[in-house]
């Protein structure tokens, strides 16, 4: 079992920044890796960034690219998701989702989601 959880939620103003964390922690051997979903009230869950665990390569969503990083740290099996420039239509539920081995088997994790409140 992988346990993910998010930390980071809150109300900013347009223009302004957040950072999100999201440890992993239970029984797993490696990561594969990391990504970062949001929700929007009465939308569908879209993908905005991810990065490998192994060699930290990035993909983000065009919506948030140049204003979004994503970042991991390995030592604490955590990733982080910097939030700059934000607008209001960046409001949203953050999740995290993590795959990789939990030996014998494999793991697609979710975390419970983090609020973020753009204002405008």
């Amino acid at each position: 079992q992988v346990q993910l959880v998010e930390s980071g939620r809150g109300l900013v103003q347009a223009g302004g920044s957040l950072r999100l964390s999201c440890a992993a922690s239970g029984r797993f051997t490696s990561i594969y890796s990391m990504r970062w979903y949001r929700q929007a009230p009465g939308k569908e869950r879209e993908f905005v960034a991810s990065i490998k665990w192994n060699d930290g390569s990035r993909v983000y969503s065009d919506s948030v690219k140049d204003r979004f990083t994503i970042s991991r740290d390995n030592a604490k099996n955590t990733v982080y998701l910097q939030m700059n420039s934000l607008k209001p239509e960046d409001t949203a539920v953050y999740y995290c989702n993590a795959d990789g081995r939990s030996w014998p088997t494999s793991y697609d994790s979710w975390g419970q989601g983090t609020q973020v409140i753009v204002s405008s």
